[in-house]
């Protein structure tokens, strides 16, 4: 898989979470810290081998608009 960054956290500094890529099926990719088991068990109907993490709004909106400018 191909993953092309398309926002990262400033305030990490060199380390590389939060972000959001981009993948070459198209999909989006996130890195965060993932959530303890009491928050995940507040997920509904997680399936098996998934995950959840946290990533603030600011970072997913600045990934939007990063993928609708590689789309334009």
């Amino acid at each position: 898989m191909e993953l092309v960054l398309l926002a990262k956290d400033d305030k990490s500094g060199d380390k590389g979470c939060p972000s959001v890529y981009l993948s070459d099926t198209g999909e989006f990719v996130v890195q965060g810290v993932g959530l303890n088991d009491t928050d995940f068990s507040e997920l509904a109907d997680p399936l098996p081998g998934e995950t959840a993490v946290r990533i603030s709004p600011e970072i997913v909106l600045a990934a939007v608009e990063a993928y609708r400018r590689r789309s334009v």
